[in-house]
């Protein structure tokens, strides 16, 4: 991982300074200490170095490298991309799609893990991490199509069953889901499995069956990603507000990037107006996805609590038009046009309104009978 640049060290010994540190010592030194954990130490020996030779990718990778370690992912990604334009190289551009993925940049992961694909298909680590970023993003079908035929060349890799299953089962497909499921049962009993059981009762709107497997979930693993998040979102439907906002502030201390818990933490303490402590949940739900309804929706109506209804009104106007069937937006909106005395207005929304309601009752019935 930590490889030297033979160019590099062909250099004179005599501009490293007073210390008279050989360009080798001091690489050398850099990689013993970045191997040991003393990851600042080397970070400081590597940009001593590139200060004076900055044509090193080698070195730059390793600087990147070193600097994910340590957490500082905006520099790692600067570094990744320096050495790119020095020495394009599918292992430098996944490096740099880790690192976008580890700062929770997941569209900008996708770009440079697509591309990493297009050059190497056969890229197990780069499809994987690809499907997952799909599935973070709310891209289930683009999840579904990377891994169901690598499933077939690897049936036996429980992690494609998992990631596979989940989209499957959050995109509506439980019956497909249900298959795996029964793949990874196979195994025994898992919080995995029980998780996806979960999951599937859950979006079947069998409430009480998904908190039970919920639960066994977070006995068998409670640091499995996603556990907190969908086992608060049980609690939320069953009205356990308090234990749902435990429950998601649990999945945040585990993974400050899971979209579900950030997003519904944020609605129970707008709920509760406790809108200070709302945003910041809301801001992170919108960073992770930027477009998605629920979220835009939520932050207006953050907006217009804080009294700026000119702001919450071009929101809310602005959501409708992208997302007509949006029936809690119409109806804030209609809100705030008849508080601005704009009848005509507030009585088109309402009239929306009403549509919408009728539309999704006569879609009720239609759906018990399938059932």
């Amino acid at each position: 991982m930590f490889r030297v640049a033979a160019a590099a060290l062909s250099v004179s010994v005599a501009l490293f300074g007073q210390a008279g540190q050989s360009p080798q010592d001091l690489l050398k030194e850099a990689v013993a200490l970045q191997q040991a954990g003393k990851l600042d130490q080397a970070i400081q020996d590597y940009y001593l170095f590139l200060d004076t030779y900055p044509n090193a990718p080698e070195i730059r990778s390793n600087l990147g490298a070193a600097l994910a370690g340590a957490g500082r992912f905006a520099e790692a990604i600067e570094q990744y991309k320096l050495a790119l334009s020095e020495k394009p190289d599918p292992r430098l551009r996944l490096n740099l799609a880790l690192a976008y993925y580890k700062s929770a940049d997941f569209k900008a992961a996708v770009q440079e893990l697509e591309t990493v694909r297009d050059t190497d298909p056969t890229n197990l680590q780069a499809v994987m991490l690809l499907a997952d970023c799909d599935l973070k993003l709310g891209h289930n079908q683009k999840t579904i199509e990377l891994l169901t035929p690598l499933r077939r060349t690897n049936p036996d890799d429980l992690g494609i069953a998992y990631l596979l299953g989940t989209a499957l089962v959050r995109d509506g497909q439980t019956a497909e889901g249900q298959l795996i499921i029964d793949q990874i049962l196979k195994r025994g009993d898992s919080a995995e499995a029980r998780l996806l059981m979960g999951t599937t009762k859950f979006e079947a709107h069998e409430f009480n069956g998904a908190l039970a497997d919920l639960k066994r979930a977070l006995e068998l693993n409670p640091n499995l990603p996603g556990v907190y998040a969908y086992y608060g979102m049980a609690l939320m439907v069953m009205g356990d507000t308090a234990r749902a906002k435990d429950a998601f502030k649990n999945e945040l201390a585990h993974d400050p990037n899971n979209f579900d818990a950030n997003l519904r933490l944020g609605a129970l303490l707008r709920v509760d107006q406790d809108y200070a402590a709302a945003s910041p949940y809301l801001q992170q739900a919108q960073k992770l996805r930027p477009n998605d309804p629920s979220v835009r929706y939520q932050i207006a109506s953050v907006t217009l609590a804080q009294g700026k209804q000119d702001q919450a009104r071009n929101q809310l106007e602005a959501l409708v038009k992208e997302v007509p069937s949006f029936t809690e937006a119409h109806v804030t909106l209609a809100t705030i046009y008849y508080r601005e005395k704009r009848k005509e207005d507030g009585d088109r929304e309402r009239a929306i309104v009403r549509s919408l309601n009728q539309q999704q009752q006569a879609r009720a019935p239609a759906a018990k009978a399938e059932q």
